[in-house]
């Protein structure tokens, strides 16, 4: 894939997995390395590596294209935040959504379509190609959740490190817990929506906090996009397994609340134990989500009562912990009966920012994640706290060979 003055550094294909986006944006930009190599070495490792199905489609002509572009951007001056780094965008949103132009036009070189639900189903935590459904990095035996469902495996399995996701009811987070790896949920209206609902928001999957900062500061044009820091005091945390309704696994939330009680001991966070009561948000979201029922006074008083409570608890708290799902990975049968989405659709609805980090796994080696949410515009404070974590969390899965069976 490479001639000439593009040949490959020698290591370079072996240390990708493990470069951060804003590595090799550093690396593109100091002309260590090109944005065409980059490009290269990211379709070579996909073409060897994707053995858990995390991308339906590749994009070589477009990505080359794409990536010379980029190198002569960087020849003219140019300092572009995110140069030549490898992206996935998840199939549905594609080119021309949003934050993929965005995204491309700070640097990144669009790679390929990463996987989201087929048609036939009406779960849509798994991802379809061709070849079969995507698979999950810890097992194949299990789904990576979705809808954002390639994206997350495919920046767990070093792939590429940054990927694009949407999050309506949890899409982006979801994946992100079954995967071990970062998912961000922006408040509402931060960037456009993806439907007209207004809860289908534009998100990174990612491996590192500060990639997840980066991408978030180029998704909303912020000028001189700068790492997370600590907070100025120790953030203010109430725990909730279940949020007052939901029907939470138990070694799923001890498994979070063990991984909540180590990030407490950084300093970063101290509890305050503020019950947090509210009703199934389903079938609000659901209303919400078909259009025809939103202006019901039965949804708009559920929806009242939602905000208000989370008014009084945010009132006191700057950050509400739960588990990502009430439940573990399921398998390519899907879910049954459970709503993977119940502890994350409530804020798609409050418009709330709120991320998944890794949380270790349970005795039987399921993934967890911790779901963190905060005020609205505060995702500084979730960024943070998930940079403290970084220091506890075990690594995502790695490349597709080290996939752990239960």
């Amino acid at each position: 894939m490479t001639s000439g003055t593009d040949r490959l550094p020698e290591g370079l294909l072996g240390d990708y997995p493990q470069m951060t986006a804003g590595a090799i944006a550093a690396a593109v930009r100091s002309g260590d390395l090109t944005a065409r190599q980059t490009t290269a070495v990211a379709l070579e490792f996909v073409a060897r590596h994707d053995t858990v199905r995390a991308f339906s489609e590749t994009w070589e002509r477009t990505a080359a294209e794409q990536a010379a572009d980029v190198d002569r951007r960087i020849l003219a001056g140019e300092a572009l935040p995110l140069a030549g780094v490898p992206l996935g965008v998840k199939a549905t949103e594609g080119l021309t959504a949003h934050q993929t132009r965005r995204l491309i036009r700070a640097g990144c070189v669009a790679v390929g379509a990463t996987s989201t639900p087929g048609p036939g189903t009406a779960w849509q935590t798994w991802g379809a190609t061709d070849l079969g459904p995507t698979l999950n990095p810890h097992s194949p035996l299990w789904s990576p959740g979705g809808s954002s469902a390639g994206s997350a495996a495919a920046v767990a399995t070093g792939l590429v490190p940054l990927a694009t996701g949407s999050d309506g009811a949890g899409s982006v987070r979801i994946p992100a817990a079954w995967c071990s790896v970062i998912g961000l949920k922006p408040t509402n209206g931060l960037v456009p929506a993806r439907d007209r609902a207004g809860l289908n928001i534009a998100g990174p999957l990612s491996r590192t906090v500060g990639d997840a900062a980066l991408y978030l500061d180029t998704l909303t044009g912020a000028e001189r996009p700068s790492p997370p820091t600590p907070p100025e005091r120790p953030l203010r945390v109430t725990w909730s397994a279940a949020l007052g309704f939901a029907d939470t696994v138990d070694r799923i939330a001890a498994s979070a609340r063990n991984f909540l009680d180590a990030l407490l001991s950084t300093g970063y966070m101290v509890e305050h134990d503020i019950p947090v009561r509210l009703d199934d948000p389903v079938p609000c979201w659901a209303a919400l989500r078909g259009g025809d029922s939103a202006s019901s006074t039965d949804v708009s008083r559920r929806i009242a009562a939602m905000k208000e409570e989370l008014e009084r608890v945010f009132a006191v708290a700057d950050v509400v912990a739960t588990p990502t799902t009430p439940n573990p990975p399921h398998g390519h049968d899907g879910p049954g009966a459970t709503m993977s989405v119940a502890l994350t659709c409530a804020f798609n609805i409050s418009g709330h920012p709120a991320v998944s980090i890794p949380a270790g796994t349970t005795p039987a080696g399921e993934p967890v994640g911790l779901h963190l949410i905060a005020r609205r515009h505060r995702e500084a404070d979730l960024l943070a706290v998930a940079a403290a974590a970084e220091h506890l969390a075990p690594a995502a899965p790695g490349p597709p060979g080290s996939a752990r069976r239960p």
